[in-house]
Order: C-alpha cells, then structure tokens, then sequence
C-alpha cells in the first residue's frame, strides 16, 4: 500500500516480486511493473502507444520452444503477418542471450590474449635489449671472473638468474597494482551498481602471472647470457 514517485508520477504498490537476481544484462530485482496504459499516459515520454519488447515466462524448461513456437504464432496473426521470414519481431529466448554471451566472451578472451601476448613478447625483447647492454658493460667483469676460475656455467647462470628477476620484478609489481584495481573496483559506483561480480585475485592467477613473468626473463635472458658466457677472457679484458 505504499506509494513511490516514478517520474514524478505517484504509483501505489500493490505487490512485490521474490528476489530474482541479477545478470550481465540487468537485475530483475530492479524492475517496477505497471499497468501498460498507465505506462503509456504517465511514462511513455510523449512516444504514444507502441511495445518494445515482451517478457514471457514458460511453465518450465522444457516448455520453452513450444512457447517460442505458440508465441510466434500469436504475433504474426495480430500483425497479420502469413510469411514468418517477412516477421517484424525477433523472438529471444534466455539460451540465446547466453550463446551471445559466450560468443562475445570468448572474442573478447581471445582478443585480450592476443594483446597480452604481444606485451609479453614486446616486455621480452625489452628484457633481451637491457641485458645486452649490461653484458657489454660488463665485459671486463667477466673476463676477470673467468680470468680467475669462473666457468662458463658460472656466468650463463649469473646472467640468466639478473634476468628473471628483472621479469619478477615487473610481474610482481604488475601483481600488486591489478591487485590495488580489483581492491578499489567495488567502490566505483558503476561498477558496484551493475549485477556483475566484483573481481577476485586468487593465489593461483598470482602464481601463474608470476611464473609466467618469470619464464619470459629466462626465455628472453639466455642469448645474452650465453652471449656473455662465451666471451673469450683475454678478449673480454682487452675491452675499454
């Protein structure tokens, strides 16, 4: 029996609805229904009488393309319509929207995998430059190590392990900034209103980001370490 203002509209309530829920699309739990001639007086928006869309429900399942079928049927009697590829209606059902869904999910998984692949090859060949550079000046370091004993083992590993720490370092910190975003996500209004779930950062995304960061250093860091690990000593201590 309380009242609410919709448009500056006052409404009466006379029922409500059991929780339903919300998806990618809309929670149901927001919807105020009225009576369709109310709607079209008080807030159509000066659009007149005309229908968008049609919700229906089916009794189960099971039941869902027979309705589709009896639906279908319906319309194209009223908009005597006899040729059901000439329709002026499209007809979705929930399976639809979820195929869609996953259509688009998994374009936008493979796009955003592309992308991260391309960063990491980019991020690798940056990790392979720095490397390069530093193997040259260091060059009389390393001829003095192996000058002194150092084998060519020594120095590949010493120069693979700079590497990866390198690449754990910028995983590490890429960890902790996606880590502060999805901390903070629940908090932006568009995101907290929406019926989406808020963003989780489990141990194991933060293992297999960390790991793969990593790998990207060894991959990348082994031509200069086997680069700095073959340098000739007497060579390497002749260089200014």
């Amino acid at each position: 029996g309380q009242t609410i203002k919709i448009n500056r509209q006052s409404f009466r309530v006379i029922g409500v609805f059991a929780a339903k829920g919300g998806s990618g699309f809309g929670s149901q739990d927001n919807v105020v229904v009225a009576p369709i001639t109310a709607v079209w007086a008080y807030l159509s928006g000066g659009r007149g009488k005309g229908i968008s869309q049609i919700v229906a429900s089916a009794t189960s399942p099971s039941a869902v393309t027979q309705a589709e079928t009896e639906i279908t049927t319906i319309l194209l009697q009223r908009h005597q319509i006899s040729d059901p590829a000439q329709a002026d209606f499209q007809m979705q059902s929930q399976q639809d929207i979820l195929n869609q869904a996953n259509s688009i999910a998994t374009a936008l998984t493979l796009v955003l995998g592309a992308i991260a692949g391309i960063s990491l090859v980019v991020g690798g060949i940056g990790i392979m430059n720095i490397m390069l550079v530093t193997v040259t000046e260091r060059t009389r370091e390393i001829g003095i190590r192996k000058a002194i004993g150092a084998r060519w083992r020594d120095v590949l590993t010493q120069f693979l392990i700079e590497a990866m720490v390198l690449s754990g370092l910028g995983g590490a910190l890429g960890i902790a900034l996606g880590a502060a975003l999805a901390a903070e996500a629940p908090h932006i209004p568009a995101i907290a209103s929406s019926s989406f779930p808020p963003p989780v950062v489990s141990i194991p995304s933060v293992l297999l980001a960390f790991g793969v960061s990593v790998g990207i250093g060894l991959f990348f860091g082994i031509y200069p370490a086997n680069r700095a690990a073959r340098l000739h000593p007497i060579e390497a201590l002749r260089h200014e």
